[in-house]
C-alpha cells in the first residue's frame, strides 16, 4: 500500500513538472511581441499600424514606415473614427465622389469575428427559432426549441416537455419541399435576442446544399441557395448587420471564403485562403472597404477588399513571434475540450 501510494505521489509530481516547469520558463524569458491594431484607408491606399513600441510610445505609421499624427490617422479613418471627427467638426461630407453621414456609416459598418474554438466546440444540438417579423420591436425568446434527426425537424415546447407533433410536421414538410435532405450537417445561428433583426439559420443538408431557413408570421421559411460551380460548402456563418446586405459566409473545401447577400446570390472573396478551424478570423467593414485579419499561426495576414465587389486590394503580413508553450497542457485556443495533450 506504501508503494502503491508513493507511486502515485510521483506520478503526480511528474506530470505537474512536465505541466508547469514549461510554462514557468516561458512565461519569465519570453518577452511580449508589440501588439499592432492595422486598419486600411482607402483614402491612403495603405494599411495603417498603430501600436505602442518600448522607449518610443505610441506609433502610427503605414507599411512603407511614413509616420502620422493622431489626427491624420483620425482623417485617413474616416469610417472608423467617425465620432471623433464629428466632436471635432472634421468629419466630411462626401467621400469618393459620394455624400456621407453619420447615420449612414453607422448603417453600414460592422466588425465580425469567428475563432477556431467557436468553430470546433461541441454543438448541443438543440436550437432556437426566433421570430424574424416580430410585431413588436424587440426581439424575444420562442417558448420551443427545436432539433434535427435523421427524418425532419422536431419542436418540443420547453415548459412541459413535450413534441409539437403541427408544428413539427408543417417545418419539416416546408423543408423536403425544397429538395432538403436531412439530417444535416451544418447548422448556424445567432439565436439570441442582443440584436436588431433575425436571419434564421443558414443549413448545410446530408448532401451539403445550402439552404436559408427562418420562421416568418409563425410560418417556416425555405429557400434553397444554389453554389457556384465548384464550391463544396464546408462551413458557413450568419450575419445580422444593420444594412441587411448579407445572410453571412460560407466557407469551401479550398478554404475560399464567400459572402452570400441577402438575395441568396453567393460571391467569392479575394482572400487567398482561410481555415475556420485553425485560423482566427476578424473583420472591420464600411460601406467602401473592409479590412480582414486572419491570424494563422506564425503568421498573421491582412487583407483589403472593396466593399461592392469583394476584391482585394492590398494585402500585408506581419510575423508572430513566439507561439505555443512546448510541454503538457489541458486546454487549446482551437477547442473547448479539456483534455491532455502535448
Amino acid at each position: 500500500m506504501t508503494r502503491l501510494s508513493r507511486f502515485f505521489l510521483y506520478f503526480i509530481l511528474v506530470v505537474l513538472a512536465v505541466w508547469q516547469l514549461p510554462w514557468c520558463y516561458a512565461f519569465l524569458t519570453v518577452k511580449a511581441a508589440p501588439q499592432r491594431f492595422v486598419m486600411y484607408s482607402s483614402l491612403l491606399g495603405d494599411f495603417l499600424l498603430t501600436g505602442y513600441e518600448e522607449g518610443i510610445g505610441l506609433t502610427r505609421h503605414d507599411t512603407q514606415g511614413r509616420s502620422y499624427t493622431e489626427q491624420e490617422v483620425d482623417s485617413l479613418l474616416p469610417m472608423f473614427y467617425m465620432r471623433q471627427l464629428v466632436a471635432d467638426e472634421r468629419f466630411p461630407d462626401s467621400l469618393f465622389g459620394q455624400p456621407v453621414s453619420p447615420r449612414e456609416v453607422q448603417q453600414t459598418s460592422f466588425n465580425f469575428r469567428m475563432r477556431p474554438s467557436a468553430v470546433n466546440a461541441p454543438a448541443s444540438g438543440i436550437y432556437f427559432l426566433l421570430e424574424s417579423r416580430p410585431k413588436r420591436v424587440e426581439l424575444q425568446m420562442p417558448d420551443d426549441a427545436f432539433r434535427f434527426t435523421d427524418e425532419g425537424v422536431e419542436f418540443i415546447v420547453m415548459e412541459t416537455n413535450t413534441l409539437d407533433a403541427g408544428k413539427s410536421t408543417r417545418f419539416t414538410e416546408a423543408l423536403l419541399a425544397k429538395g432538403f435532405r436531412f439530417p444535416p450537417r451544418r447548422v448556424a445561428g445567432n439565436p439570441t435576442t442582443m440584436k436588431e433583426y433575425d436571419n434564421g439559420y443558414l443549413l448545410l443538408d446530408a448532401d451539403g446544399r445550402l439552404f436559408h431557413f427562418k420562421r416568418v408570421a409563425g410560418q417556416p421559411y425555405v429557400k434553397a441557395l444554389p453554389l457556384p460551380e465548384g464550391v463544396e460548402a464546408r462551413h458557413v456563418f450568419v450575419t445580422e448587420f444593420r444594412d441587411h446586405k448579407l445572410l453571412g459566409f460560407l466557407v469551401d473545401s479550398r478554404h475560399r471564403l464567400h459572402v452570400v447577400r441577402a438575395d441568396g446570390s453567393i460571391a467569392e472573396t479575394g482572400i487567398p485562403a482561410y481555415d475556420p478551424e485553425r485560423d482566427d478570423f476578424t473583420i472591420f467593414g464600411n460601406q467602401f472597404d473592409w479590412t480582414v485579419r486572419v491570424a494563422s499561426p506564425g503568421m498573421t495576414h491582412y487583407y483589403a477588399l472593396r466593399a461592392d465587389d469583394y476584391s482585394l486590394l492590398k494585402t500585408f503580413d506581419m510575423p508572430v513571434d513566439g507561439g505555443e508553450i512546448p510541454g503538457l497542457s489541458f486546454t487549446s485556443p482551437y477547442d473547448q475540450y479539456v483534455r491532455p495533450r502535448f
